[in-house]
């Protein structure tokens, strides 16, 4: 049994390509858990349309609207040997469910799963997309650059875990409302699991398209990354620092030059900066000529991560600057006991 969890929020304009892409599975063996954030589009009539025809979907509530009690509440009921989250606006590959299955086989792992190939909508949309691709936009992200060859990673978008890992390390933390995933990935690798990325595992992420989504998102990642450092008091990787710094610099910069009218510290932090935004920015040119239009706005793309990420780490900061010493999982809506029940 294979249980596919989607926790999700108006959904209307990917859901059906979601469903239909786990349903065209070649493994019948499987369950869908809908847990929905009462949506206000046409999201829950479109899943009830597949309801008609498939018995095995269901669809829960998750009044709190977050990712992470919509997916505990699901793994609650989830039956599968092995458990997938799945975002609304995705699709995976036909071969999905077998590729991962026999990557569990053969490899000593508790999660699999590949890269994910990021589609864009609009010439805002593809300048994202390359952005959050790019080395320089996102630190290099193995799951989003892609990977010839198959390796161990800190982290992964959509990946097939086994039961019990669920079963020893309990469900997401609900204190997240961004990177969930990510900390219960960290928690995993921490306590001896392993997570391998392999290029045979494809989906496809439908990406924003909006500035101001790209500019909200990543910055409740930098915010809730301070929250996952504590959990886990420890942080998976140096590329979740750097924003920060940059950020920080900037800020301090800016002040002396105010203060004391003296540019140095902004020429010397912002003047590279630019530059190598532009470099990024012209070699992107060469990969991909036919997206011209949206490798103009790239600079200001790159901007954005950076800046939006830095600042809600630094806002995180402050936010919770009491809370190092509580390292507490909060999964409440993860009943473990009915969990095993169901296995």
């Amino acid at each position: 049994m294979i249980t596919f969890i989607l926790p999700i929020r108006n959904e209307e304009h990917f859901i059906t390509k979601t469903l239909d892409s786990i349903l065209s599975q070649s493994d019948d063996n499987v369950e869908i858990i809908i847990a929905d954030g009462l949506s206000t589009d046409g999201t829950r009539e479109i899943i009830q349309s597949f309801q008609e025809s498939n018995h095995n979907i269901q669809l829960i509530d998750n009044p709190e609207k977050i990712v992470s009690t919509g997916f505990n509440r699901a793994l609650t009921m989830a039956k599968g040997d092995i458990i997938i989250r799945v975002d609304g606006h995705s699709e995976i590959a036909p071969n999905y469910i077998n590729r991962c299955i026999t990557q569990l086989q053969n490899i000593n792992a508790d999660c699999v799963g590949g890269a994910t190939d990021h589609i864009a909508l609009g010439v805002i949309g593809q300048s994202i997309n390359l952005g959050q691709s790019s080395k320089f936009g996102a630190g290099g992200v193995p799951f989003r650059e892609g990977v010839d060859k198959g390796r161990y990673v800190d982290t992964l978008a959509f990946g097939a875990y086994k039961r019990e890992v669920f079963e020893k390390f309990g469900g997401y933390d609900e204190e997240l409302v961004r990177n969930q995933d990510d900390e219960f990935n960290f928690r995993l690798i921490q306590n001896g699991g392993e997570i391998w990325l392999d290029p045979s595992i494809k989906s496809k992420y439908f990406a924003r398209n909006s500035f101001i989504k790209l500019f909200k998102q990543y910055f409740q990642y930098g915010f809730y990354k301070i929250r996952v450092m504590q959990k886990r008091r420890a942080f998976a990787s140096w590329r979740h620092l750097v924003p920060g710094i940059f950020v920080l610099s900037l800020f301090v910069g800016l002040f002396l030059c105010f203060i004391n009218n003296s540019p140095t510290l902004i020429t010397i932090i912002g003047v590279p900066y630019v530059l190598l935004s532009l470099i990024f920015s012209i070699a992107e040119l060469f990969k991909s000529p036919k997206h011209v239009f949206s490798i103009i706005f790239l600079p200001f793309t790159y901007f954005i991560l950076h800046f939006s990420y830095g600042l809600g780490f630094l806002l995180g900061i402050l936010y919770y600057w009491n809370k190092w010493n509580n390292t507490e999982v909060k999964d409440a809506h993860f009943d473990k006991v009915l969990f095993l029940e169901n296995a």
